[in-house]
């Protein structure tokens, strides 16, 4: 079997090659292209005599299923699950070509590169290696390369647990992300992610009068309605929510008790977040903290058929809402009333994306196995189970009654705030330590669990 150091450099050159495939998701149907990186996985896993299934619901829009069977049908499954596709960028706010996959001073540069191809890429390697040695588990272990993470599943996830789940079913499932250290250095705190706030994205829609841009006064313009009513989203504040596993999330952070009081006082922690200092840390941080304890709302897509010198009689705004537990259709469409006011019965809303939050729970043998796993680089770590802020496929396996957890493991020496910046940011970038600990981990795991 490869060692680790062997082992690490294949992730790294998977990786690399994974970035360069350019696999960008904007939304639309024909985007992302996953095949390339199914067709890259596909050659990478050939050659260890397992089955390789591929389904393309969508033409380019492939998923690759590998599968190496338990010797107990009736024992545990287990997936490793990685998304293949990446978000747009704008190449001029990158100091490096974004689809390079440049090794750099022991970083590999590029989109992807954080999410979540450095995952994608040590799950492979892990699981190439253990058909190439003979593994056999006790329960299935499946790896499910998956297209269209990040546009909502439809044409990945989503449609594979609609039309083939028997091809990816499973007890356990280990996606992205976690692995953060936070707390004492000399006792950390790991974060798994074992819940996240549910997606709720709307198209709203308002209307006006057409006419020439030449005469706008008493002109009823759709476009200044539409920025009215972004404004009053992004005005509007709902109260606090706090979820079971806030009060852990804080604990970990090492706070003094004054501000770890002022989080956890749900009459008390928007004045302290609206306090703290303005920096591009603290920025992030507030930003975190605040979507971690609130209904989000976030318009970020302006959709208008018009030209220059037309009014608009019609403009459509894509709105990200990132809801709390417990928080359904329902729950959105009284928010909205109450953020929009009197311009409400103005505004035509369209259900984009409506998937509640979702959450796994903690006592069960993966989470054994991940806490001795953990122990083994670090010995006086604890795992610390997370609410996530976005949405991962995590959920369509939640929805099926399966354990889903995300879980790499980082560096100490990686900041959080740093980290998270680079998710769908510029100069997104992992380092090697990661990625070895990363791929470790999914081994240990593998071993542990399955054996």
């Amino acid at each position: 079997m490869a060692g680790t150091e062997e082992l690490t450099n294949q992730t790294v050159d998977l990786l690399q090659a994974l970035i360069r495939n350019q696999c960008v998701n904007d939304g639309t149907p024909g985007s992302g292209q996953e095949v390339r990186n199914a067709d890259l996985l596909a050659t990478w896993l050939e050659g260890s005599g397992l089955d390789l299934q591929r389904y393309e619901p969508t033409p380019g829009r492939t998923s690759l299923v590998a599968r190496i069977e338990g010797s107990d049908s009736s024992a545990p499954s287990l997936c490793l699950m990685g998304h293949t596709d990446v978000v747009p960028v704008s190449p001029q706010g990158w100091s490096r070509d974004p689809f390079g996959g440049e090794l750099v001073d022991g970083e590999v540069w590029g989109r992807g590169a954080v999410d979540m191809l450095n995952l994608t890429a040590a799950q492979a390697v892990v699981f190439r290696s253990l058909a190439d040695r003979g593994f056999r588990p006790r329960g299935d272990l499946i790896f499910f390369a998956v297209a269209d993470e990040e546009s909502g599943s439809a044409h990945g996830a989503r449609w594979m647990a609609d039309h083939e789940w028997d091809a990816i079913a499973a007890d356990y499932v280990l996606t992205e992300n976690g692995g953060l250290h936070s707390g004492d250095p000399d006792a950390p705190a790991i974060g798994i992610n074992v819940a996240e706030k549910g997606v709720a994205w709307r198209r709203l829609t308002v209307r006006g009068v057409p006419g020439h841009g030449s005469a706008p006064y008493r002109s009823d313009n759709a476009l200044v309605k539409a920025a009215a009513v972004a404004q009053r989203l992004a005005d509007y504040s709902p109260e606090p929510h706090f979820h079971e596993l806030w009060r852990a999330q804080v604990e970990a952070m090492g706070l003094t008790e004054e501000h770890r009081d002022q989080l956890l006082d749900e009459d008390r922690i928007d004045d302290y977040l609206a306090g703290l200092p303005q920096t591009p840390v603290v920025n992030w941080l507030a930003g975190h903290m605040h979507a971690c304890t609130h209904t989000t709302f976030s318009p970020n897509v302006v959709v208008s058929p018009g030209k220059t010198n037309t009014i608009p009689d019609r403009v459509s705004l894509d709105v990200d809402i990132r809801t709390m537990p417990g928080e359904s259709a329902e729950e959105v469409a009284a928010h909205l009333r109450e953020a929009l006011g009197d311009l409400a019965d103005q505004v035509e809303t369209e259900i984009l994306m409506d998937d509640p939050a979702s959450s796994s729970r903690i006592d069960t043998a993966l989470w054994d196995s991940l806490e001795r796993a953990i122990s083994r680089p670090f010995p006086s770590a604890r795992l610390n189970p997370q609410f996530i802020v976005g949405f991962t496929d995590s959920r369509v396996y939640r929805e099926k009654g399966a354990v889903a957890y995300g879980a790499g493991l980082l560096s100490p020496a990686v900041s959080a705030g740093e980290f998270s910046r680079r998710f769908h940011g510029n100069d997104e970038r992992i380092d090697v330590e990661s990625l070895s600990l990363t791929t470790g981990l999914y081994l240990d795991v593998c071993e542990d669990l399955l054996q």
